[in-house]
């Protein structure tokens, strides 16, 4: 399928994989409105798209934890991008590695309020569009945490478990109204993801990758062009995409 002016909405844009998406999606002629919540990030990505693809880029600063926000953000969307043909429910976080008798309150809010609540936000903000039109994708990036629990994970691989656990139900609800819906499980990927969850701690996030090779945000990004490009009627309904020297959550091979 041409992507040339077709409307395609990333949340998490400003950084990893949404980012990566961004540019992918640019250079196949795509029209973006780019959601995150460091509009500073956002200004220099939309400029640097528009200088190297022509892009037409809309900045929607938004955080996907505040459904009121969201549904300011959607609703004042310009004209000429309101007509979403693809919804890249990317935006996601790890918080910590503690038990779950350990755990942080306020950091299982975030992990549920980001990884669930907000890709529910704008699924549902964004879905009536496409019904409407009989056609649309909605890709949504979870992780392997949501097939395999590992130590410390809980909560972040039960908000992904979820993620999964959506794009069923929605592959089901949508049945019959020309709208798809791809689900995508990435193992490790190099990107803020452990900085986040180490809050800034540089010298433990790197450490996650050290000695293999891990996916890259590009890896991630070609997976979800691949879903956008196929015919009408094919629908990629769930993936998973590894780095080679990771056979699950817990079992990767470093030199």
């Amino acid at each position: 399928m041409n992507l040339k002016d077709k409307v395609v909405l990333i949340t998490g844009a400003s950084a990893g994989i949404g980012l990566a998406c961004a540019e992918l999606f640019a250079s196949e002629g795509a029209k973006l409105i780019l959601a995150a919540r460091r509009e500073n990030l956002l200004i220099d990505i939309s400029k640097k798209l528009k200088e190297k693809y022509g892009s037409e880029c809309y900045n929607m600063k938004v955080d996907v934890r505040n459904r009121k926000e969201c549904e300011t953000a959607i609703n004042n969307i310009s004209d000429n991008f309101k007509s979403v043909d693809i919804l890249i429910n990317n935006a996601g976080l790890a918080r910590g590695l503690e038990k779950i008798q350990n755990g942080n309150f306020d950091e299982w809010d975030e992990m549920i309020d980001t990884n669930i609540k907000g890709l529910l936000t704008f699924t549902r903000l964004i879905v009536p569009v496409m019904i409407e039109k009989g056609d649309g994708l909605i890709i949504n990036v979870a992780s392997i945490a949501g097939r395999e629990v590992y130590p410390g994970g809980n909560i972040y691989c039960t908000t992904k478990s979820a993620v999964k656990t959506i794009s069923r139900s929605l592959q089901i609800d949508l049945n019959g109204t020309g709208v798809r819906v791809s689900n995508i499980d990435p193992g490790m990927v190099e990107t803020e993801f452990s900085l986040v969850r180490f809050k800034g701690d540089v010298d433990r996030a790197k450490k996650v990758y050290e000695n293999f090779v891990p996916l890259t945000a590009m890896d991630v990004a070609e997976t979800c062009l691949f879903c956008a490009t196929r015919p009408k009627h094919v629908s990629i309904h769930d993936l998973l995409i590894m780095p080679t020297d990771q056979a699950s959550t817990t079992i990767i091979h470093k030199k």
